[in-house]
């Protein structure tokens, strides 16, 4: 394979949503801890989280939602960070990933972003005029030595890797809470079918693994079938 491989790695509720709400200033990282019957057993998927690969591709809408803009700098970590922003991270925002990350990786459109202005020896820029997901993780590999990375970003990004059949692999933390709302974002957004001859571009999964958590949290690891390139399953442990 001629880029790096992936694994979609995702909180949601039973009825698929990533999100509490359609609001920026809705977040299940900031409203499940005060849900009861859902803040019990959260903690799990925090500690499956840290067990995941050491390059983590996310969004900037998604950050910049958990407050990344605004937070202190943090301690280093030997996980390296690819985000996907064009004006969501500020100054401080690349700042912040700048300390956290072994390699910060910021892939933007955006001629005037921020980052541009930043000099820090782990930060690197690729710079699309439009974006190709599939030249990323390529990049990744041929060029930062990444065979692996864990996908965390919002449905529509997802959708986009999906369509372009850039998702290997799914691991899901199912939380026992069902949150509804057509505009509340799912796993998978963005543009849907209209015909049946699209439908090539479904995700069909392979079950590997399904464990039941405690306080009733499922978690659940496919193989993707079709949409792939028909990586090994066993290559994930």
């Amino acid at each position: 394979m001629d880029r790096a491989k992936t694994t979609l790695f995702m909180l949601m509720s039973v009825d698929g949503k990533i999100s509490t709400g359609s609001s920026d200033n809705l977040d299940v990282d900031q409203d499940f801890p005060k849900i009861a019957g859902v803040k019990e057993g959260l903690h799990q998927y925090y500690e499956i989280e840290q067990t995941t690969d050491l390059w983590s591709l996310n969004s900037g809408r998604v950050q910049a939602k958990i407050g990344v803009n605004t937070r202190e700098l943090p301690n280093k970590t030997p996980v390296s960070f690819v985000l996907i922003d064009n004006q969501r991270l500020t100054e401080h925002g690349i700042r912040y990933f700048c300390a956290r990350a072994k390699q910060f990786v910021l892939v933007t459109t955006n001629k005037n972003h921020p980052a541009f202005g930043i000099h820090a020896e782990n930060l690197h820029i690729i710079y699309q005029k439009e974006l190709s997901l599939k030249e990323i993780l390529t990049k990744l590999k041929t060029e930062f030595d990444c065979e692996r990375i864990t996908i965390q970003t919002g449905g529509t990004l997802n959708g986009m890797l999906l369509r372009d059949k850039l998702i290997d692999f799914i691991d899901i933390i199912v939380a026992p809470v069902l949150i509804g709302g057509k505009d509340t974002s799912t796993l998978i957004d963005g543009r849907s079918l209209v015909s049946q001859s699209e439908l090539s571009q479904l995700g069909v999964l392979r079950l590997k693994e399904c464990i039941v958590l405690k306080h009733s949290y499922l978690r659940l690891r496919y193989e993707v079938i079709h949409g792939s390139n028909d990586a090994s399953f066993d290559e994930m442990n």
